[in-house]
């Protein structure tokens, strides 16, 4: 190695890191709020070490600044598009959580959800929480790893992405969050139903009495055994769609 061509490796390795610290910065489980910046940091530098040679045989750094910076700013562009495609999917948790709460009469009780720094139902801060653990304790994160890498394959470098199909990835990945939300809160989407409706036909029948005050701890004891009952299936259903969904972006 000699000195001259040192600038070229650093101008390749800033290309590499600027697609793959944008995707780990997003991706689930590696880009969480609550991971230190380091450790992010550390995270993205080995992982774009370890990708170097296939930037490297992609391609070519450019001599010009204004095209060595549009190549830099499209890199960043597939990163975000394909991070954040995994990361509605990660917003699932978020809904269903909402749907629960809403559906259990415990909508009112929010707290700060470390993923996100927002004010969200504590339910779906518990589920963003869970999920962010069997991510990792499943080896989830490792299909994401494997998503960066797919990621040369499926929009090579040196072309801005094309905007129909961003569009497609980003409607397909918001679909599927819904989908996902949907399926996980089912249950008590049903049990609200069928509880509301029996608390109108009481309340049709006994006119004074206070269905209120039975109806709302009723509803979130009810509520909860349902929960706890099939908690795990709902996680199975969360975490075999993400695979599914990270499994298709490292070409699986």
């Amino acid at each position: 190695m000699t000195i001259t061509i040192l600038p070229d490796l650093a101008a390749m390795f800033m290309l590499v890191f600027a697609r793959v610290g944008t995707m780990v910065m997003l991706m689930p489980g590696l880009g969480e709020r609550f991971v230190f910046n380091r450790a992010k940091l550390a995270i993205a530098v080995f992982i774009a070490l370890l990708l170097m040679p296939v930037g490297r045989s992609l391609m070519q750094v450019p001599s010009e600044p204004a095209a060595l910076l549009a190549l830099l700013i499209s890199e960043i562009l597939i990163g975000a598009i394909l991070g954040l495609s995994a990361r509605l999917i990660m917003s699932a948790l978020q809904t269903a959580g909402v749907i629960m709460a809403n559906q259990i009469g415990l909508g009112f009780a929010t707290a700060v959800d470390p993923a996100m720094g927002q004010q969200n139902p504590t339910i779906g801060n518990f589920l963003t929480i869970l999920g962010i653990t069997l991510i990792l304790v499943t080896d989830l994160h490792h299909l994401a790893i494997g998503a960066i890498h797919h990621s040369y394959t499926m929009l090579p470098p040196g072309a801005y992405p094309s905007v129909g199909d961003a569009s497609a990835l980003g409607l397909q990945a918001v679909s599927k969050a819904f989908v996902i939300a949907v399926q996980m809160s089912a249950p008590f989407i049903v049990f609200g139903l069928l509880f509301n409706l029996g608390l109108g036909i009481l309340a049709r029948l006994m006119p004074q009495f206070q269905v209120f005050f039975l109806g709302a701890p009723a509803s979130i004891l009810i509520g909860m055994a349902i929960l706890a009952a099939i908690l795990s299936v709902m996680m199975t259903v969360f975490l075999g769609e993400l695979g599914g969904f990270l499994k298709m972006l490292s070409g699986g």
